[in-house]
C-alpha cells in the first residue's frame, strides 16, 4: 500500500505474472492431496487467488509406487500406490532383463503434447502387465495402516482420552508434521511498513496450528498446552475436516511420521485411541459390578 498525493492510502493493483511450474515425480498420495487443496483453496470457502494462479499453470508428472516406504499407509486411507487421476503424465518404472524404462500414461492434452515431443514407443502387453502387477503388489506391502474403524467418529468420541496426555509428554510442538503434510494450509498475515510510514505491505505466509500464537486472542492463546495443540491437529485432520471439506485431511503419505523428531506415529496414536475407546465400556461395566 502507498499514499496518494492527498495522503490517502492506495492499494497497488499490478501483480507480476505467475510463472508456470512443472512437478516431476508426484506420488499418488500427493495427487490426492493436490485434489484436496484444489477443493479447499481453488473452489472452496478459503478460496485463494494466489493459489489459483499458480495451480492453473502447473504440469504434473506422477510416479506410481512399486516399493512403498516404511511409513506409508495410503491404502488404509482409501488411496493406493496407483495414480488414478489428476496428472498430465503418469510414469511407472520397469527394471527387468530388457533394461530400465518407464511406462507412460497420458492424463491430459498437455501431457499428450509433451509426450509427442520426446522419443517413445507403444507399450507392449508384457510391459503393461508387469507394471500393473508391480503397483498392485505394492498395495499389499504398506509399511503402516490406520485401524480399520470410523476415524471420524473415533476422534469425536476421544476428546477427553487419556492418550492425549501420553502424546503431549513426547510432542515438542515443533510443527514438523504440519510443514511436511501435503494438505496443511494454515496461514497468518504480517504487515510491514517502511521507516517513513508512507509504504506498507501485507504478506500472507504459511503458519502452523502448533505455533502458540496461532490461536492467540485478546486474552491469550486458546490452545496453550501441547495436549490441546496436538489434539486439535489430529482431530481436525482425521475428523472435523469432513465437516468443512467433505473428506479426510490425511492421504496416508506418512511424512509426519518420518519427520517427527521424537518418533510420534499418527497410525499408532489412532490405534491407541481406538483401544482406549473400546476399553471404556468394559471399565464402566466393572465399576457397576463393584
Amino acid at each position: 500500500m502507498d499514499r496518494t498525493a492527498d495522503g490517502r492510502l492506495s492499494v497497488a493493483e499490478e501483480r507480476p505474472e505467475q510463472p508456470s511450474y512443472a512437478f516431476l515425480g508426484v506420488r499418488p498420495c500427493d495427487l490426492r492431496a493436490i485434489a484436496i487443496q484444489d477443493r479447499v483453496l481453488a473452489g472452496g470457502r478459503y478460496r485463494d487467488s494466489g493459489y489459483q494462479e499458480r495451480r492453473s499453470g502447473a504440469f504434473l508428472i506422477a510416479a506410481e509406487c512399486t516399493e512403498p516406504g516404511a511409513t506409508c499407509f495410503c491404502v488404509s486411507m482409501g488411496g493406493g500406490p496407483a495414480a488414478d487421476a489428476g496428472f498430465d503424465l503418469a510414469l511407472t518404472e520397469v527394471v527387468d532383463d530388457d533394461g530400465h524404462r518407464f511406462r507412460v500414461r497420458v492424463g491430459s492434452e498437455a501431457g499428450a503434447e509433451l509426450l509427442s515431443r520426446v522419443p517413445h514407443r507403444p507399450a507392449d502387453p508384457g510391459t503393461e502387465s508387469t507394471t500393473r502387477d508391480a503397483v498392485d503388489a505394492a498395495r499389499n506391502r504398506m509399511g503402516r495402516a490406520m485401524p480399520p474403524v470410523d476415524l471420524r467418529t473415533l476422534m469425536g468420541e476421544s476428546l477427553e482420552a487419556d492418550r492425549w496426555d501420553d502424546v503431549a509428554a513426547r510432542c515438542l510442538t515443533c510443527g514438523n508434521c504440519t510443514m511436511v503434510c501435503p494438505t496443511c494450509f494454515c496461514t497468518t498475515t504480517e504487515e510491514v511498513t517502511d521507516l517513513t510510514g508512507d509504504h506498507a505491505e501485507r504478506w500472507q505466509r504459511w503458519d502452523s496450528c502448533f505455533d502458540l500464537d496461532f490461536s492467540y486472542l485478546h486474552s491469550g492463546a486458546v490452545r496453550s498446552s501441547p495436549r490441546g495443540r496436538y489434539r486439535q491437529w489430529l482431530t481436525h485432520k482425521l475428523s472435523t475436516w469432513y465437516d468443512q471439506f467433505g473428506s479426510s485431511g490425511c492421504v496416508g503419505c506418512g511424512r509426519c511420521i518420518a519427520w517427527c523428531p521424537v518418533g510420534i506415529d499418527i497410525t499408532e496414536e489412532a490405534a491407541a485411541l481406538h483401544d482406549e475407546s473400546a476399553a471404556r465400556p468394559r471399565r464402566h461395566e466393572k465399576e457397576q459390578e463393584r
